[in-house]
């Protein structure tokens, strides 16, 4: 009797362990299956890209540009705002446009247009292989992206029927993603690799300005005659086994964040009609905010995954201390992300932008270099910036194998991705690199 009184005793006690014990063990077993799982998906690779490089004849120094809206006829307070916000642009004077938004009058029409998406991607992709001795018929995905000019056929058909790819190629094209749409192309292409395994893929990122150049009065839509530029980009990535030697970086993360839920958000950048019946593209006061929010969210997901333990741990307490004692206005503790990353390349959607975001992630003057020079050499090329900023830092033989980089887009709707790639390879300076003829001038100090 004593002893079935013991068990009886011992029993909650034997449950207990026992539970304990299947909990563990279910959850030790899941991270082996999700280990296994990882384990199993091909590895993507960056295996190159390739920047375009527009022409001296298409600078738009400030000069050029005065003299052409003044005699276009543009409204003089529209000028006089214009000029405000290009002298705190943080533009130098070699920014380009397409030739036909320097003529008198301006010219915009679809054909104008074609005339500079091809050039910019054809340009771009025949760099890119030529440089490796590409056959075109090897690309198994081709992903184009522009967020304002979808034409028919498409971009990426465009593409196709220039290059003679193949007839059963994968090909998409992204439009109305904004300037993160070529983060968003590189998500879709991880997929499209990791299922479609041993496969090549080409990602084509521009924007054309010819139809988007704003002729009203509207400040909130003069704003893209200002920050937008000429410019985009072809990039090579892969899933074959037989690419890792030849790799510059592997994909390591990619996170999206989008906040089109929210009405702020969603309306803060938009394509609408002035009063005047002429059509713009609308940038609000609120963009900011916005995207320091969207900033948030994104960091929030993508923190756990590249931060070190000792500091995410620092961050978490932080955050506790806060709640016990209730100190709201306090400024919580910013994680250090220069303990993930050696290299940020911060979208040039604007001098606010990164400036806002090296203040608020606590970065120093040279993490943000790449992003600064890029809008003062190209200005803002909407999604293809990314790619003019890595290949700055490869010019300056910063890049060294095993080094990490930290992409970070914004775009409309509104969006903040981010992707994080690992150096695979002894990066050096590249004849070819966009920055070849003027990396030696560079860094260059930029008047506030």
């Amino acid at each position: 009797m004593a002893r079935i009184q013991e068990y009886i005793l011992m029993y909650p006690q034997l449950i207990i362990s026992t539970t304990i014990c299947s909990t563990m063990a279910a959850a030790i077993a899941g991270l082996i299956v999700m280990y296994l799982i990882h384990q199993r998906k091909p590895k993507v690779y960056l295996l190159d890209f390739s920047c375009y490089q527009p022409p001296n004849s298409c600078r738009l120094p400030m000069s050029m540009f005065l003299e052409n809206v003044l005699l276009d006829g543009t409204d003089p307070d529209s000028i006089a705002f214009q000029v405000k916000i290009l002298e705190n642009s943080g533009f130098s004077e070699e920014t380009c446009i397409p030739p036909s938004l320097t003529c008198l009058p301006i010219r915009k029409s679809v054909s104008f247009a074609l005339e500079e998406v091809t050039t910019v991607m054809f340009s771009a992709v025949s760099d890119l292989f030529e440089k490796h001795n590409i056959n075109p018929r090897a690309i198994d995905v081709l992903i184009s992206n522009s967020s304002l000019f979808c034409p028919t056929p498409s971009l990426s058909t465009l593409i196709i029927n220039k290059f003679r790819m193949r007839s059963n190629i994968k090909n998409f094209n992204l439009s109305g993603m904004g300037c993160s749409a070529g983060l968003i192309a590189v998500s879709l292409a991880k997929d499209l690799l990791r299922v479609h395994s041993n496969s090549l893929a080409l990602i084509v990122s521009t924007e054309t300005l010819v139809l988007n150049w704003y002729k009203g009065k509207v400040p909130s839509m003069l704003l893209t005659n200002c920050l937008f530029r000429m410019g985009g980009a072809a990039v090579l990535m892969s899933s074959r086994k037989q690419d890792k030697g030849r790799a510059k970086y592997e994909l390591q993360h990619l996170v999206r964040t989008n906040k089109a839920q929210e009405d702020q958000s969603h309306a803060c950048v938009f394509q609408d009609m002035d009063p005047e019946n002429k059509q713009g593209i609308s940038i609000s006061k609120d963009i900011l905010h916005v995207a320091g929010d969207a900033l948030k969210a994104n960091i929030s997901a993508l923190g756990p995954m590249v931060l070190p333990i000792s500091e995410q741990i620092r961050y978490g307490i932080s955050i506790l201390i806060r709640k016990i004692w209730s100190q709201r206005r306090r400024k919580p503790r910013i994680p250090n992300f220069k303990k993930a990353f050696e290299h940020f390349c911060i979208h040039a959607g604007g001098r606010a932008v990164i400036q806002g975001i090296e203040r608020n992630l606590e970065l120093r003057k040279e993490d943000v270099e790449a992003s600064k020079m890029t809008l003062y050499r190209f200005g803002n090329t909407s999604s293809s910036s990314l790619w003019y900023e890595l290949s700055y830092i490869e010019a300056k033989g910063k890049m060294k194998k095993g080094d990490r980089v930290w992409q970070i887009a914004f775009g409309s709707g509104f969006k903040c991705n981010s992707a994080v790639w690992k150096c695979v390879a002894n990066v050096g300076t590249e004849r070819e690199n966009v920055w070849r003829d003027i990396i030696h001038s560079y860094p260059v100090e930029i008047p506030n």
